[in-house]
């Protein structure tokens, strides 16, 4: 049962939370004061870290999780601005920033859906990225999300019980993920004598829902993001509310009414302003937004129906934008569908239309790249070229974007040239110093160091990978496979290099022993 397949994850959390007996004297739930971090009957801004990596770990090892390079740039790309803006109004505290994770899990589900979690962890299915119509509106749903976190919600209703650990707490969310996928389930959670306890919970959660709106507006509007898109985003998710929601026990809903949120953000829009239309999309995000759709229904049927509606006769009839969504959407699901030629064909459409927008051209030629890997026994001249493809472009610098980078270690990989192989190990080596987080990067630069025949050095880093998505008994598995090399008849005549990985190898077994010890405690 995937977890992080959910659509209303903020209900059944407040449902968890409304089982807890109310802590006599808590704050009001109208108070927008911050509880001190040294009340004892406040969870520590640590301990709510700890709680959240546990609940991602979880979420990482989920068969929906996906991590889609071109797709997780363009979310980082608005995400970025939007932690800028919160440490500029002073939303998000220098504690805060340092201790929390500020990451974002996304996985394949096609509800149109966002959540926070403990410890600065965000959850985005791909469905919302598919139904946003701007990059204003996809903005106006992470700050809001970014504003729970900041104002500290979770650990405000964690506040109100004083009988449950934070792991326990951990185990409630993860539980309350679970019963999503049962509705009769989550509403056995609030009967008999706790129904008042989970009515004064949800009140105070509308509260913070308001506030999640108040403080997200400002944060997305100080970032340089379009007002209006947390309008036009009401209205989608009004759409969506019909479409997912029964209408049954609406005194239950954590989220105030969406036509209130609605009427409170237009309210907050200056009078007599021309405002953009934010529901028109550019040609960059409606191919992005095709690619998260088709990557959320991967079934032969939806695959199909792209190409169907890409051969429209009407099609040439639509603005630029909507061809380039479509004809995007057509190329990936044919090659995923592993039809080369009708993906290539599908793709000169959409290099055509694309070719005006730099950024959209740029888009247009990591997906070219993309379905020319996924064509076997590529001749090694066609490798080498699409090499050149991706290193020409001057919207990525003397240092490409993740998304490049990422394929051009694909490209390495199968061309296995050991020139190729050391200059794409060094690039990844400097893009991991500064990013240590990044799974994949790590991931690659394994297989890299593998074909040099760097086995020592390969299993450090896939050591890291592991890191990255918290699997620390993966781990300490690769790193202790990595010792037992080290005691290997012949050892004894590694290298400087080898000597100073050995090193780093024993550093970090130690620093994950540690880690592990301190959450059995915990626990």
């Amino acid at each position: 049962m995937p977890l992080i397949k959910q659509t209303h994850f903020a209900i059944f959390l407040i449902s968890a939370f409304a089982l807890w007996p109310t802590q006599s004297g808590a704050q009001s739930v109208t108070s927008t004061t911050l509880p001190l971090l040294g009340d004892s009957s406040e969870i520590t801004s640590a301990a709510e870290r700890r709680l959240g990596d546990r609940i991602a770990r979880e979420l990482y090892r989920d068969p929906d999780f996906i991590e889609d390079p071109v797709l997780t740039d363009y979310v980082q790309d608005i995400w970025q601005p939007l932690l800028d803006a919160a440490r500029a109004r002073g939303d998000l505290t220098p504690e805060l920033d340092e201790r929390f994770a500020w990451r974002i899990v996304m996985g394949r589900d096609r509800s149109v859906n966002a959540f926070a979690l403990p410890g600065g962890y965000l959850g985005v299915h791909l469905g919302l990225i598919g139904v946003v119509s701007s990059r204003s509106e996809l903005a106006s749903v992470l700050g809001h999300e970014l504003s729970h976190v900041t104002q500290r919600h979770i650990a405000r209703l964690m506040a109100k019980s004083n009988q449950q650990t934070p792991w326990m707490i951990g185990a409630m969310i993860l539980g309350a993920l679970a019963a999503s996928k049962n509705a009769d389930a989550g509403n056995a959670l609030i009967v008999g004598g706790q129904a008042l306890a989970a009515q004064n919970q949800l009140n105070f959660s509308r509260d913070m829902e308001r506030e999640a709106d108040r403080v997200g507006f400002g944060v997305m509007t100080h970032a340089g993001f379009e007002a209006q898109g947390f309008v036009s985003m009401f209205d989608k998710l009004q759409q969506a509310s019909r479409l997912n929601d029964s209408g049954a026990y609406p005194y239950l809903r954590s989220h105030p009414l969406t036509i209130e949120r609605i009427a409170d953000m237009q309210s907050r829009l200056p009078l007599g302003n021309a405002y953009p239309d934010s529901t028109v999309p550019t040609m960059p995000h409606a191919m992005l937004a095709a690619r998260a759709r088709v990557l959320s229904n991967s079934g032969v049927d939806a695959l199909r129906a792209w190409q169907t509606h890409a051969d429209s006769a009407t099609l040439a009839k639509q603005p630029p934008a909507v061809q380039a969504g479509v004809l995007y959407g057509a190329a990936l699901a044919a090659s995923q569908l592993r039809d080369a030629v009708l993906a290539r064909r599908q793709f000169d459409r959409l290099h055509a239309v694309t070719s005006a927008d730099a950024d959209a051209a740029l888009q247009a030629r990591w997906l070219g790249v993309e379905i020319a890997l996924a064509t076997p026994d590529l001749p090694q001249p066609q490798l080498l070229a699409l090499a050149d493809v991706l290193g020409t472009s001057r919207l990525e610098g003397s240092t490409p974007r993740r998304p490049a980078l990422l394929l051009q270690a694909q490209i390495a990989l199968r061309t296995g040239q050991p020139e190729s192989l050391d200059a794409m190990a060094q690039r990844l080596q400097t893009w991991v110093a500064l990013t240590p987080n990044d799974a994949m990067a790590w991931q690659f630069l394994s297989g890299i160091y593998l074909a040099r025949g760097k086995n020592l050095r390969a299993l450090r880093a896939e050591a890291e990978a592991k890191i990255a998505n918290l699997d620390y008994a993966g781990a300490l598995d690769r790193l202790k496979g990595a010792q037992d090399q080290l005691r290997t008849p012949g050892s004894s005549t590694l290298s400087s290099a080898d000597h100073i990985d050995a090193s780093i190898i024993d550093t970090r077994l130690r620093q994950i022993e540690a880690s592990l010890g301190e959450q059995a405690i915990e626990k």
